[in-house]
């Protein structure tokens, strides 16, 4: 138990970077400089604190390999639970990271856009900040996809956490209800065509549930650790020629 407390207080604190990071990111630093529907402004934005949005690409990786590292720490710590299982929801959440790693590429080109190089210059001013801006949406719509796979992480995590007997039940639920946010809101962007008049009440249903079950797990790992013993589950047939056997 000594091994599995260090290692959930380690996913911990992965975790707490994971939240700091992708706040940081998206709501300090993109959701301030992004004028929505407005290319020209966006990119003024973006020229005028170049380092800014820079920092933001930063906190983009941070959070990202620290996701990798979640995932294969939280693996560990419910293995013990249902092994097949625990490795879905670790894939799931590496399939995440390779999209928002990849995804990232929609900013650098941002940066490109509006660095003022001379061979840009053909394109011409306005040009430049829509193509700058498209990148934008671009990137919006890959954290989107990536969701999708957080969402689905969310929910098979969430419940081996709820079975686990060594973690609270009621932060299982909570991670079950994020991640059926997280799956609501991404396919409503992807597939409601009137989702921008309700994209503030997605992103409450979201948002609210995924920070509080989230926050929680991660200082509940770092606090308390893990406690008891896995409640691993034996179909009906194993329990019987196990008991035959040992007749």
């Amino acid at each position: 138990m000594n091994a599995n407390n260090k290692t959930a207080r380690i996913a911990g604190l992965f975790y707490l970077a994971i939240i700091a990071a992708g706040i940081f990111a998206q709501f300090a630093v993109r959701d301030s400089l992004t004028v929505a529907g407005d290319a020209a402004a966006t990119a003024q934005n973006i020229l005028a604190a170049r380092s800014f949005f820079q920092w933001g690409i930063a906190g983009d990786l941070v959070m990202i390999i620290s996701d990798i590292a979640v995932a294969l720490l939280l693996y560990v710590l419910v293995k013990p639970v249902n092994s097949g299982l625990s490795l879905l929801a670790a894939f799931f959440r590496l399939i995440q990271a390779a999209i928002l790693g990849v995804n990232l590429l929609n900013l650098f080109a941002v940066l490109q856009l509006l660095s003022g190089a001379d061979y840009l210059n053909v394109l011409g001013t306005e040009t430049l900040y829509a193509q700058a801006f498209f990148h934008l949406q671009a990137h919006a719509i890959g954290y989107s996809l990536g969701l999708i796979f957080f969402g689905l992480n969310c929910l098979v995590f969430g419940y081996l956490v709820f079975r686990s007997g060594y973690l609270p039940r009621i932060l299982g639920a909570l991670l079950i209800f994020a991640g059926a946010g997280y799956l609501t809101d991404s396919f409503a962007s992807f597939f409601l065509p009137t989702y921008a008049n309700y994209a503030d009440i997605f992103a409450l249903v979201v948002f609210l549930p995924a920070i509080v079950g989230e926050l929680s797990l991660a200082l509940w790992l770092i606090v308390k650790g893990v406690g008891g013993e896995a409640q691993t589950h034996t179909s009906p047939l194993r329990r019987v020629q196990v008991e035959g056997a040992s007749v």
